[in-house]
């Protein structure tokens, strides 16, 4: 992931200076565009056998999400907690709800 990075952003410093430019017209243009074809068509390339690279490990990836075991995480478990707090020094706090307290039994009966 840090090749493509590093790739895309020397493509776009390369890319973005030159085409910023003003070039002195000495009636050679055709040189000029056969640069920018000859740069277009390595960069394709380039990025095709990237993903080529990348596409194999996202499939893996992909798979083993599919694996995993979610039902445990259900929604209705949020409801137990308050909503997070970031504290002042940066930690963040996730306060667990308090159980309601169950109403007084009424007078006269017994709880077993």
């Amino acid at each position: 992931m840090k090749h493509i990075a590093l790739t895309l952003a020397v493509l776009a410093a390369i890319g973005g200076p030159a085409a910023a430019q003003e070039t002195p017209d000495t009636g050679d243009d055709s040189d000029i565009s056969e640069g920018v074809d000859l740069l277009s068509e390595g960069a394709r390339r380039l990025l095709r056998g990237l993903m080529g690279e990348v596409e194999p490990a996202m499939r893996d990836l992909a798979e083993t999400l599919r694996e995993w075991d979610f039902e445990g995480l259900g929604i209705e478990d949020l409801g137990r907690y308050h909503p997070p707090e970031v504290l002042p020094n940066g930690d963040i706090i996730i306060r667990r709800k308090s159980d309601p307290v169950p109403p007084d039994p009424p007078e006269g009966e017994i709880e077993l």
